[in-house]
């Protein structure tokens, strides 16, 4: 039977972090089921980036990696406001999984309350490769953010316009 692990975040953009963790997760489990979570958010400051991009972002650094795509399900999914019923609405929403990564205490618990095994990944340069880290340096114009990107995501994000759109959302009204 395959072993399938779950992964949730919010790819604010995908970072080095996330690839980290995505790579330290794949010795544990055949595929990894990415849930690209607050699906439903866009254009603020803390998810300034749709879905539908951080879907292609995320696919765009797996290949920049040279991870094999067809080990990876990619899903979006919009939040709920019930952490008690969070890993039901999951396991309702994905396809079937046997083990849980994150490093988010509240997950852990949410993921063990429902019996799962919950991989923690080892830290990996938090204060530095963070989402909130490369929003704050986009918002700042300062190309140090596109070092903790993958080189097709820093693309993807100039081509769309992400860093004005962060600056535009930040001098709104």
């Amino acid at each position: 039977m395959t072993s399938r692990c779950v992964y949730v975040g919010r790819f604010q953009p995908p970072h080095c972090g996330h690839l980290h963790v995505i790579k330290w997760a794949l010795q544990y489990c055949d595929e990894l089921i990415i849930v690209v979570g607050s699906a439903q958010e866009s254009y603020t400051l803390k998810n300034p980036f749709t879905a539908g991009e951080r879907l292609e972002m995320l696919r765009l650094a797996l290949a920049d990696e040279g991870l094999d795509i067809s080990r990876f399900w990619l899903i979006p999914l919009q939040d709920i406001a019930m952490n008690s019923v969070w890993v039901r609405y999951l396991e309702v929403n994905l396809p079937k999984f046997d083990k849980a990564v994150s490093r988010n205490p509240l997950v852990v618990k949410l993921f063990q309350d429902y019996g799962y095994e919950v991989l923690v990944p080892p830290a990996y340069k938090r204060e530095v490769c963070s989402g909130t880290r490369i929003r704050q340096l986009m918002l700042s114009n300062d190309s140090r953010w596109e070092k903790l990107v993958t080189p097709s995501v820093a693309k993807y994000i100039k081509q769309i316009g992400g860093v004005e759109r962060i600056i535009l959302l930040a001098h709104g009204d």
